[in-house]
C-alpha cells in the first residue's frame, strides 16, 4: 500500500494560515489535494492538520483530514504520526504549500522506491534554467552524484561554478518518498546540526549516513513553495495566467 500525506500546518512562521489562503477561489491545500488525488500510484491520501480550521476546510471540499500533534518540528514528523496508523509500506510526503504540484511528479518519486528495493528515501529535482535563481536562498539547490543519489542540499549556490564546462544546478522540489521503516528512523534521529543550520530537513538523513535517491523530473513545473505574501501573490498570478490559457485544471 502507498500512502500520500499532505502536512498542512496552520501556524506557519512567515505566513500564518497560508494553507487556507485562497488561490482562484479555493484554499491552497485544496489545490494540492486535488492534484495529488490524480497521482496514479497512491492508494490513499490524507491531510495531516494541526488546527480545527484546516480540518474543517479539508472536510468541506470532501478531503480526508486527520488531526496531529502541534509539537512536531517538521512536516515529516507529522507525516510519520499518520503513518503509524496505516499499513502502508511506502509513504509520500507532499508539501501543503506547493499548489501547482503535478500528479506525475508524485508518481516519479514513488517509482524511485518501487524500482530499487534498497532505497530508503527518494525525492525530486528540476534543472535550474534562470540565472537569478542560482543565488536565491529560497531556491534550494541539490548536488547529485553520478549514481543518482544526493550528495548535499543547500540554500547557497552549490556546486560553485568556477568552471562551467560541466556545471548544472538543480532545484530541490518538496516531495519525498519513504519506506515505512526509514520514516520511523528519520523521526527517531531528531534534528541534526546541518538540518538546523540550513533549515532543510532532508540533511538529517545525509548527515546520519543514509542515502536519498533523486529523480530529475520530466515535467515542466512552476516550482513555487508559498512561504511569504509575495509568494502567495505570485501563485495567484500564475493561477490566473493558467486560467486565461484554459489549463488551470490540467495536471
Amino acid at each position: 500500500m502507498i500512502l500520500g500525506v499532505i502536512p498542512a500546518r496552520y501556524g506557519s512562521t512567515r505566513l500564518e494560515g497560508k494553507v487556507l489562503a485562497e488561490i482562484g477561489g479555493k484554499p491552497m491545500v485544496q489545490h494540492v489535494y486535488e492534484r495529488a488525488k490524480n497521482a496514479t500510484l497512491l492508494d490513499e491520501l490524507i491531510v495531516a492538520v494541526d488546527d480545527e480550521r484546516v480540518l474543517h476546510a479539508v472536510q468541506s471540499f470532501g478531503g480526508k483530514a486527520v488531526m496531529t500533534s502541534p509539537s512536531h518540528t517538521c512536516g515529516t514528523e507529522r507525516v510519520e504520526e499518520i503513518a503509524r496508523s496505516s499499513k502502508a509500506e511506502i509513504i509520500i510526503n507532499i508539501q501543503g504549500d506547493e499548489p501547482f504540484i503535478k500528479p506525475g511528479m508524485i508518481d516519479e518519486v514513488i517509482n524511485l522506491l518501487l524500482e530499487d528495493l534498497s532505497v530508503p528515501m527518494g525525492t525530486l529535482v528540476r534543472k535550474i534554467e534562470k540565472e537569478e535563481e542560482l543565488r536565491n536562498p529560497g531556491v534550494v539547490k541539490a548536488v547529485l552524484g553520478s549514481n543518482g543519489f544526493a550528495l548535499f542540499f543547500s540554500r547557497e549556490l552549490v556546486p560553485y561554478p568556477k568552471n562551467r564546462q560541466y556545471f548544472q544546478a538543480y532545484e530541490h522540489l518538496g516531495v519525498f518518498s519513504f519506506r515505512r521503516w526509514f520514516l520511523s528512523e528519520f523521526v527517531r534521529l531528531g534534528v541534526s546540526p546541518l538540518e538546523e543550520t540550513e533549515g532543510l530537513e532532508m540533511l538529517r538523513a545525509i548527515e546520519n549516513g543514509y542515502k536519498i535517491k533523486v529523480a530529475i523530473t520530466k515535467y515542466k513545473y512552476d516550482a513555487l513553495s508559498v512561504d511569504t505574501k509575495e509568494d502567495l501573490e505570485k501563485a495567484r498570478k500564475i493561477y490566473e495566467r493558467m486560467k486565461t490559457k484554459g489549463y488551470e485544471n490540467e495536471f
